[in-house]
């Protein structure tokens, strides 16, 4: 199995969520040591357009730093919101933003992507 390759499983299941509600996709990401991260920059130029197009925001973009619990080092994470999991499945079966996600693979040597909903921590203070 790639590093890179889809959990089919997940994936219908994100389908199949019938949540109309906004998430953010938590993706962490290993480059290809020979132009991996070239390649990969190109991509995130190259699909913006695609994800302004369905609302999505980059919300955060960093370098992970001191790995204080796990093993596993990254390159990169990023948190992008999208306004729900039907404008990101519009995104991802875009055949025009599919030509683009070629150089995502090209890039990527392994990755996870989490789309994650959000908690309100507030409440949970108050249990």
């Amino acid at each position: 199995m790639s590093g890179i390759q889809s959990n089919k499983d997940q994936f219908r299941a994100l389908a199949d969520n019938p949540s109309q509600e906004p998430f953010v996709m938590l993706n962490l990401l290993k480059f290809k040591k020979e132009g991996g991260r070239e390649a990969y920059f190109r991509y995130i130029r190259e699909s913006g357009p695609f994800v302004e197009a369905v609302g999505a925001k980059v919300v955060y973009f960093g370098k992970p730093k001191e790995l204080l619990q796990g093993s596993e080092d990254w390159d990169l994470l990023m948190l992008v919101s999208y306004p729900s999991r039907k404008a990101f499945l519009s995104m991802a079966n875009n055949p025009e933003y599919l030509k683009v996600h070629e150089f995502r693979a090209e890039g990527v040597e392994r990755a996870v992507l989490y789309a994650t909903d959000p908690v309100k921590f507030k409440a949970i203070l108050s249990e």
